[in-house]
């Protein structure tokens, strides 16, 4: 936008932007565009200009077809909320027919478009321009992102009228097409929440765990009602075969809802269809824990929410009860920080605390008595598991004074220490995960209660070898570093759970996907919210970097981490409040918010539990 394109014949601003600027408010319209010829691509709003509202500019009279071609794309990034001024770029039929809610395009930058030399002529009224473009990611009726390569290619094709000589789309693409940048201003990632299906957060049997499921929705058009209909709706497609919902099926908003906003007092009122209608109150607490999670980080923001259908209301839930309600591990933080330290054992230090001085670790692990490499610590921080030295055993204790470590666990037959087992992980209900990587019996396993027979854990689809394992706090995702062919990626997948009465339980990861597809050599990585990792890997001739990823692709919009050199291990807790800890060539660090890195003493293998 700005610098006026090249061409005969009159402007027609195809959008207003609005600046927000030492308190005035700035219009600024959009280029001219050329009668006929070649249309450059569609320029994309900066992504530094955050605040920039843009307002879509109906067709102005007697526009070239190439004038109407620019408007439409320009309209689709605008803050219409139901893109009735695109819609004036249509014919009356495409404008029924077309629908945008379908899918959105991202591209690296905005759609070009230029006449097909057999699509018509302007002389014959009617001609067809083919848009083009590199695809970045593409956003699913569902909402849902993900990332996307190659050429994106589609044609809109113009008619005139033959009474008025107004050119019009008559045929084009379902959905819309926009810029990276664009994007990045038109939309916001917004996680949902649903209950695990086949799982419960340890040791809280009657309470639900509480899954992220992340969508992006239009930033500036009722994010707040866009959000709950999308819940309603039910999970996406990905994560669907293990969570549920405790909304009925069919649940919507009532049809006179309009836009829901919270009251003075922060309580948000939604009134829903008669699906609803009759249930009881632990059902409808649980509907409402959803919703409060969904909402918590919206604006304005809801303390409360009140459930209505048929006029009568059926629960209402303040935040600190919703807590209650379903399993959130991010907002119980852990107590400590732990770490090997030179002497080879467990150690910790106080989760948060500036103290550079960690305290052994209670219970065997601690005493330093087994060499130790690696380390994981349950989420309820009574037990602790540890890879010995050179890799090759699994040892189980007690985080408790005078208890003994006994036999290990498990035992690798990897040759060196690089093909035996990798750092564990525990889930949400005491399972303790590990990856063997002997090539001749490469295995993901499982042992529950950290004890007993290891179970293999099915991998259908996985190509490649596990370089690392760490289990969601919920219990049902899971991020996985897979190498094949001297490529490191991170990969999430699911955890099914097939119970069988009286036997052990099958498990298997399925519906792997990449989280960091422009990433050849992923080093290490954690978990670093409720839909959020923290990576350090680097891109094909690239150097190395940290950064956090979404688990569906894309990147969240907060500041990657300060840079950081020689980073080997990383760790970071689900509050956001706790610093990021890194193992570097400086030894342990520590990222406290809005801070440069620090040292806090000598060690390895830094992790928060989990």
């Amino acid at each position: 936008m700005g610098a006026d394109r090249e061409g005969r014949g009159r402007r027609t601003p195809a959008r207003v932007m609005a600046y927000a600027a030492g308190g005035v408010l700035l219009l600024a319209g959009c280029a001219s565009m050329p009668d006929s010829g070649d249309l450059r691509s569609v320029e994309s709003t900066p992504r530094q200009e955050s605040q920039v509202r843009v307002f879509a500019v109906p067709p102005g009279e007697d526009a070239a077809p190439s004038d109407i071609v620019q408007g439409f794309l320009e309209a689709l990034t605008s803050d219409d909320p139901d893109y009735k001024t695109a819609r004036q770029y249509l014919t009356g039929e495409a404008a029924k027919t077309w629908r945008p809610e379908l899918s959105t395009t991202v591209l690296t930058e905005g759609p070009g478009a230029k006449p097909e030399g057999t699509g018509g002529r302007e002389d014959t009224g009617d001609i067809t321009y083919r848009l083009t473009g590199t695809k970045v990611a593409t956003v699913d009726a569902q909402q849902a992102y993900a990332p996307a390569t190659g050429e994106y290619g589609r044609t809109v094709h113009l008619t005139q009228d033959d009474k008025s000589g107004q050119w019009r789309i008559d045929v084009l693409p379902q959905g819309v097409v926009m810029g990276e940048s664009d994007f990045q201003r038109n939309y916001m990632s917004v996680n949902k929440y649903y209950l695990a299906s086949n799982t419960v957060a340890a040791g809280e049997d009657s309470q639900p765990t509480a899954v992220a499921d992340p969508v992006y929705v239009r930033r500036r058009v009722d994010p707040m009602t866009q959000v709950v209909r999308s819940l309603l709706n039910g999970p996406t497609r990905w994560l669907g075969p293990v969570v549920r919902s405790s909304f009925p099926t069919g649940t919507a908003l009532a049809k006179d809802a309009g836009a829901l906003t919270p009251d003075d007092r922060n309580r948000l009122t939604v009134p829903l269809n008669d699906k609803a209608a009759g249930i009881g109150i632990n059902r409808c607490q649980e509907m409402a824990a959803q919703m409060l999670f969904t909402l918590r980080n919206l604006s304005p923001a809801v303390d409360e929410v009140e459930l209505r259908a048929d006029g009568t209301e059926l629960c209402a839930l303040s935040q600190g009860a919703a807590e209650a309600t379903a399993f959130r591990s991010s907002v119980r933080p852990p107590d400590y920080l732990y770490f090997v330290d030179g002497k080879d054992r467990l150690v910790r230090i106080p989760a948060g605390n500036s103290g550079t001085k960690p305290d052994p670790a209670p219970g065997a692990l601690g005493e330093g008595d087994t060499a130790l490499r690696s380390v994981a610590v349950s989420r309820d921080e009574h037990t602790a598991a540890g890879v010995s030295l050179d890799g090759r055993s699994l040892y189980v204790g007690s985080l408790v004074s005078g208890g003994s470590l006994g036999e290990p666990v498990l035992r690798s037959h990897g040759r060196t220490e690089s093909d035996r087992l990798t750092t564990p992980s525990w889930d949400a209900d005491d399972g303790l995960w590990v990856a063997d990587r002997d090539p001749d019996d490469p295995r993901l396993l499982l042992l529950e209660d950290g004890k007993g027979e290891p179970l293999e854990v099915r991998t259908p689809h996985l190509d490649g070898r596990i370089q690392a394992v760490r289990v969601a706090a919920d219990g049902v995702r899971i991020a996985l570093v897979v190498e094949k062919g001297g490529k490191k990626t991170l990969l999430i997948g699911l955890i099914e759970r097939d119970e069988k009465p009286g036997g052990k339980p099958a498990v298997r990861v399925v519906e792997l996907r990449s989280a960091t597809p422009e990433l050849e050599e992923v080093t290490a990585m954690s978990w670093a919210g409720d839909s959020r990792l923290v990576v350090v890997g680097r891109e094909h001739g690239g150097v190395e970097q940290m950064r956090y990823v979404q688990v569906d692709g894309s990147t969240p919009d907060v500041p990657a981490p300060a840079a950081l050199t020689g980073v080997k291990e990383v760790t970071a807790a689900e509050d956001d409040q706790l610093p990021l800890v890194a193992y570097s060539v400086d030894g342990i660090v520590r990222l406290p918010s809005g801070e440069q890195w620090q040292k806090v003493t000598e060690g390895t293998a830094p992790v928060y539990p989990g």
